[in-house]
């Protein structure tokens, strides 16, 4: 007598829950629900496209193993895949996912049940509160009328445009904005938004940072809400991802992000994400999710230079209804090059105290203003800067420690001047390569991997390290 799809399927489980943790048990195989068997085919329902891939990439031998004590070497499993509706569309749909053929296993596709918006929970809702629309989280003050064109930052600024006028439609896809602290990434991911929502009101857009994220990801597994979790960012249009290098280490997330990230790529829509560094440089985040990052364009928005900075301080006057004399918008400038928050922060003082204490604004003010600033600021190393100190610390000018000569000590030097740049700032390999005698990333990486080794086996170079340390960390 045949046995029945329960009785195969509650075999097999006795047999996967004597060979995994219990917590895994729980998550990934308890939910899994036998429809049918035929012919050595066991037919069984999992909850979603993710429930599927995640079996398959991390339990299909164990699976294998169980099917085939229970029916023998020919023993062949069929998923059935429920799938959730797109966001405001009342048909059932169905998604084709190709076999990965491990094990006999093939994925079959069955239409859902409609489910109607409000049968999918919002991690941005607060329990209690009745809000089924998935609200943007944009800050409609960041917009590209407000975000200045430079050299520093001209194709990041292109390329968004592009993007916001036809997400999903362009090469940059996902978009990746890298850059240091204050140098306009989130002004720019929110200003893609803003203009996406303006231009197509029907799509859904959401911003969110990677913290957040991480957070809501680790409160849906609390919950035993992992389904409605990803179910809910597979809805979006355009999805806008802030700081993505806190996904750093967290494999997890990363998991989820990557499936997350497969559903919206594969299905013609938009990712954006921000980073304070490129995908080469990203440290414990899994190469199959920086590949995808690769996928379309990484813009790196560089220090504004000082035409720009000019651009960026009268643009703040003119919105605040400010008139300064050109020499000390000039004098700021000048003296401040680190970010552009820093730069508007420094305005900013300059009008304050020029109200609290009834005074005009005058260069005098504006120099005892900026000293203050400046000083009082948590400043970010500028490889310039940088230069300079490892020039000065070996008695030579910048244009030699940036020269093509291969003279022991000046290479070292460069090599120096590489190492502290890569650890100080947050500029890209190529960037720090580019601005150190025109070099590539790999002459970077092969300077570092130098200054490493050298540190340990020579007590000379040892010494080099600790005393330019000990000057750029004042």
């Amino acid at each position: 007598m045949s046995k029945s799809a329960s009785a195969v399927w509650d075999n097999c489980l006795s047999f996967i829950e004597d060979n995994i943790q219990p917590q895994a048990y729980k998550t990934w195989f308890l939910p899994i629900v036998p429809l049918k068997i035929s012919d050595k085919v066991l037919n069984i329902e999992v909850p979603s496209k993710f429930f599927y891939e995640w079996l398959e990439e991390h339990y299909v031998k164990l699976l294998k193993t169980a099917l085939q004590k229970e029916l023998g070497p020919d023993a062949r499993l069929i998923y059935s895949i429920r799938m959730e509706n797109r966001f405001g569309n009342n048909n059932p749909f169905t998604e084709n996912i190709p076999s990965s053929n491990r094990g006999g296993i093939i994925p079959q596709q069955v239409d859902a049940p409609l489910h109607s918006q409000s049968d999918l929970k919002n991690p941005f809702v607060i329990p209690g509160i009745k809000n089924l629309q998935i609200e943007s989280q944009l800050n409609p003050n960041y917009s590209f009328e407000n975000f200045l064109e430079g050299d520093s930052n001209r194709l990041g600024r292109s390329a968004a445009l592009a993007v916001a006028a036809k997400p999903g439609g362009t090469s940059f896809n996902p978009l990746l904005i890298f850059g240091g602290v204050g140098l306009g990434k989130t002004h720019l991911a929110h200003a893609i938004g803003v203009e996406i929502k303006e231009k197509y009101q029907d799509k859904t857009v959401l911003y969110i940072a990677a913290e957040k994220f991480t957070q809501q990801y680790i409160e849906a597994v609390k919950k035993n809400t992992r389904n409605d979790f990803i179910h809910f960012y597979q809805l979006l249009d355009v999805l806008i991802i802030d700081d993505v290098q806190f996904l750093s280490g967290k494999t997890g997330t990363q998991d989820v992000f990557f499936h997350i990230f497969n559903h919206l790529h594969q299905n013609g829509k938009q990712v954006i994400l921000t980073s304070d560094k490129a995908p080469v440089d990203m440290q414990d985040i899994e190469q199959r999710l920086l590949s995808r990052f690769k996928w379309g364009l990484s813009a790196e928005l560089q220090l504004p230079n000082y035409e720009t900075r000019i651009s960026i301080l009268k643009n703040k006057l003119y919105r605040d209804g400010v008139e300064i004399e050109e020499d000390i918008i000039e004098y700021v400038a000048k003296n401040i090059k680190t970010n552009v928050r820093e730069l508007e922060g420094a305005i900013i003082s300059l009008i304050a105290q020029s109200s609290f204490n009834k005074a005009e604004i005058t260069l005098e003010l504006a120099k005892e203003v900026v000293m203050k600033f400046v000083k009082n600021t948590k400043r970010e190393v500028s490889i310039d800067y940088i230069q300079k100190v490892v020039s000065d610390y070996f008695q030579m000018d910048v244009q030699t420690l940036q020269s093509k000569t291969r003279r022991r000590h000046i290479v070292q030097a460069r090599q120096l001047a590489m190492y502290f740049a890569k650890k100080y700032t947050k500029a890209s390999l190529a960037s720090i390569g580019n601005q150190i005698g025109k070099r590539d990333h790999a002459t970077v990486l092969h300077a570092c991997k130098t200054v490493d080794n050298l540190s340990f086996t020579d007590k000379q170079f040892r010494k080099y390290v600790e005393d330019l340390s000990q000057k750029l960390s004042l």
